[in-house]
């Protein structure tokens, strides 16, 4: 039923494609790019809907107390604690242990505005948790969403990165001048 409601509300009430597909593994990091927008949560929750797949996010543990923990629990949120003295990727990482499933998705770019550099959080988790990273563009100009294969990390971080670059040249957010790159 959800399923069905998500397609047409993407497809035929918003005039959105989807090109891709999530790839048939239990963990892996997705990495979302542009965030420009509270839009983007809306076309993540739907596309997550459409792919019948298990999307996670991480959020910071006071978001899971009362009285709306139990909404981002069930959108599939991890607490995470983000204090000064802890390590957030090794935070993530144990999740990654601990659970059977986890595909943990981020916008890398860290804020909703203009930047130049992705923040490599993301990065070093896939590194450390051994999961491939599954690069997922939302291209508002196009209207549509395009989810890559899945690359693992090599030993050269600077030519994953111009791999990551090129995949999100010229695709534009929302709000197209806050749109990562050029």
């Amino acid at each position: 039923m959800v399923h069905h409601l998500a397609k047409f509300i993407y497809h035929r009430l918003m005039g959105w494609g989807l090109h891709g597909e999530f790839p048939n593994l239990k963990k892996y990091v997705v990495i979302v790019i542009p965030h420009t927008h509270w839009m983007d949560f809306i076309i993540g929750i739907l596309v997550r809907a459409i792919a019948r797949e298990q999307i996670n996010y991480v959020g910071k543990k006071s978001l899971f107390k009362p009285p709306f923990g139990w909404f981002f629990r069930a959108t599939g949120g991890a607490p995470v604690d983000r204090q000064k003295n802890s390590n957030v990727v090794d935070s993530v990482v144990d999740i990654y242990n601990q659970r059977e499933v986890f595909r943990l998705c981020l916008a890398p770019e860290g804020t909703r505005k203009k930047v130049k550099a992705l923040k490599t959080g993301f990065y070093y988790i896939a590194k450390k948790a051994g999961v491939p990273i599954v690069m997922v563009a939302f291209d508002f100009q196009q209207k549509a969403v395009t989810i890559a294969e899945p690359f693992y990390t090599s030993e050269d971080i600077n030519s994953d990165f111009r791999k990551i670059r090129a995949f999100f040249k010229g695709v534009k957010g929302k709000i197209a001048e806050n749109s990562f790159g050029d």
